[in-house]
């Protein structure tokens, strides 16, 4: 079902906001901060927090994208600090997502959509991994405009939320089959979705609750509105 119930720690619900490097604005990440999130800077999104004046919990990556001024200040006042070299087989964001997994708590993905198309490209791998797609609660890269998470073959419910007017499915294998849709303005029934196509793009949940079936592959589901 979409929107997993979060971690509990002493009956305190935790979310962990991954912040990535591409430019994200300031005043929107101050609106998401909350005493129950957990902030983890990713590489140069670490200072990108810091000047939006967030605390920063935890930090990870190779630090190439600051400045070895930027990264003493960083030092300075994040209390966990991982660094990576910067010759490596995973991306800064695949290290901190690992340790996030780890915690067992939603994960909002942040600053994952702008800037290089590889980066954002190797982002989307990152939600289709074995790892991500197992994983029994959320994992979700979201901007001002998107939310974006990966669904396995399987049954799920979908909120209706007027604030994200578009509701998109794109294949992310060969074919995803058996895809039904319900409470929606465009339903399925029973049709097989094919890597290339866009016949999922664009549609709108019109129920207070949307149904999503299929039974074999992987679907992207992004939810989206138009910029203001």
């Amino acid at each position: 079902m979409d929107g997993f119930p979060a971690h509990k720690v002493e009956g305190v619900v935790l979310l962990i906001y991954l912040v990535g490097g591409a430019d994200v604005n300031k005043q929107w990440l101050k609106s998401l901060d909350h005493k129950n999130a957990i902030w983890v800077g990713v590489d140069r999104g670490t200072q990108t927090l810091l000047d939006a004046g967030i605390r920063v919990d935890r930090a990870f990556g190779d630090f190439d994208s600051v400045s070895a001024v930027e990264l003493e200040f960083i030092r300075s006042v994040v209390q966990s600090v991982e660094t990576a070299n910067a010759e490596k087989n995973e991306t800064d964001l695949e290290l901190a997502l690992n340790w996030a997994i780890e915690q067992q708590s939603d994960i909002k993905i942040l600053g994952a959509t702008g800037g290089r198309l590889d980066h954002f490209m190797g982002n989307l791998q990152l939600l289709s991994s074995e790892k991500a797609l197992n994983y029994t609660r959320l994992i979700e890269i979201e901007d001002e405009q998107n939310r974006i998470r990966m669904l396995k073959a399987g049954k799920w419910k979908v909120e209706n939320c007027e604030d994200f007017q578009y509701l998109s499915f794109i294949p992310m294998t060969n074919e995803v089959e058996g895809l039904s849709l319900t409470g929606v303005k465009y339903t399925l029934t029973n049709y097989n979705a094919v890597f290339g196509s866009t016949r999922t793009i664009s549609n709108e949940i019109i129920e207070p609750i949307a149904s999503i079936s299929f039974s074999t592959g992987i679907l992207m589901m992004v939810r989206s509105k138009d910029k203001s």
